[in-house]
């Protein structure tokens, strides 16, 4: 099963009159670090914070009567939550939101403030699935997971289209790397579009589980650990039919950061371009700060998200080591 290049142009259809056209804007700081133009998609301007709102809205959008009589349920770090509970409520669908304890209690309040009912269970997203599936078996729910179903792909790889429209020329695009449904859908997308664009997934250190499948061939568990990226924790699923495949087949390469790294990123986009930030959303441009990726052409880092606890942003851009950079090293 694959999502190709014309479900994602259909998606992008589908929600154009749902979501915010967000902007693609050159770096001038950057640009003068790397030595070639640095572009930032700045989809952490999208309405609920984060690029989560285009997959939960075209999944939305397909849903039957009678699926929207019964109401959705979802997995989620916090912004899968967030767009799931917003994009429902817009169709006066129910959502179920199960998390892990794992998940920032700013994620937590701003679902329920959008009318998502919510479930904490466990430690890790995995024990959240859990809950999921009795939901679907004992409620009938419809579930839409976070990133392994192709219409949640299908809708965020629009925004591998309008890259390609605003970058046509970018020898990388840098794309935050988890479950895998953005990065998948990106790369189907530029793929399509211009074969000789990279499509480089980033994520952190601590408990990369698309990274570590990758290596291993397959599906693999990795340990849940808290990280500023927390939108980047949890697994791909064992019996993960979609994202795995395409990032296997998509991505040109999978670069892992430290929670120092991650910091400097979220810092950098505050005091250079003025942009909050949540972790997962600085990664790309981490990852160029840190000089992991080199390029001989223009580059797009995609920020994905600024839906970060206001207070840990605060310690971070005064420059305070907080307690996340402690870990680095440590399992």
């Amino acid at each position: 099963m694959i999502v190709s290049v014309d479900d994602i142009r259909a998606a992008a259809r589908r929600i154009a009159g749902t979501i915010e056209p967000t902007p693609t804007v050159l770096s001038a700081s950057l640009s003068a670090a790397a030595g070639v133009p640095v572009h930032l998609k700045l989809e952490s301007r999208q309405t609920t914070g984060s690029f989560k709102l285009r997959g939960a809205s075209n999944a939305i959008l397909q849903l039957s009567d009678a699926e929207k009589q019964r109401g959705v349920v979802g997995a989620s770090t916090g912004n899968h939550g967030r767009a799931l509970a917003y994009a429902a409520q817009r169709e006066g669908v129910r959502a179920v939101i199960c998390m892990s304890r794992l998940v920032p209690a700013n994620k937590v309040a701003e679902i329920e403030r959008l009318g998502g009912d919510i479930r904490i269970v466990g430690n890790s997203q995995d024990d959240a699935q859990q809950e999921v599936g009795r939901l679907v078996a004992e409620q009938g729910l419809v579930m839409l997971p976070p990133f392994d179903h192709p219409h949640i792909v299908a809708g965020q790889g629009a925004l591998g289209v309008e890259i390609m429209q605003a970058v046509p020329d970018a020898a990388i695009v840098l794309v935050p790397v988890s479950g895998g449904g953005l990065a998948a859908g990106i790369a189907a997308a530029i793929k399509a579009i211009n074969p000789a664009t990279r499509v480089i997934g980033i994520s952190m250190a601590r408990g990369a589980a698309m990274k570590a499948s990758l290596d291993a061939g397959g599906p693999v568990f990795v340990e849940e650990l808290p990280t500023l990226a927390d939108s980047l924790g949890g697994g791909i699923g064992l019996d993960n039919r979609l994202t795995f495949a395409m990032c296997r087949d998509l991505l040109d390469d999978v670069i892992l950061l430290s929670e120092t790294e991650i910091a400097d990123g979220i810092r950098h986009l505050y005091r250079h371009e003025r942009e909050v930030v949540e972790g997962a959303g600085a990664v790309g441009v981490a990852a160029l700060l840190a000089g992991k990726v080199l390029s001989a052409g223009p580059v797009v880092a995609l920020v994905s998200g600024r839906n970060i606890d206001m207070d840990l942003h605060r310690r971070i851009v005064s420059g305070e080591r907080t307690e996340f950079e402690t870990m680095d090293g440590v399992a």
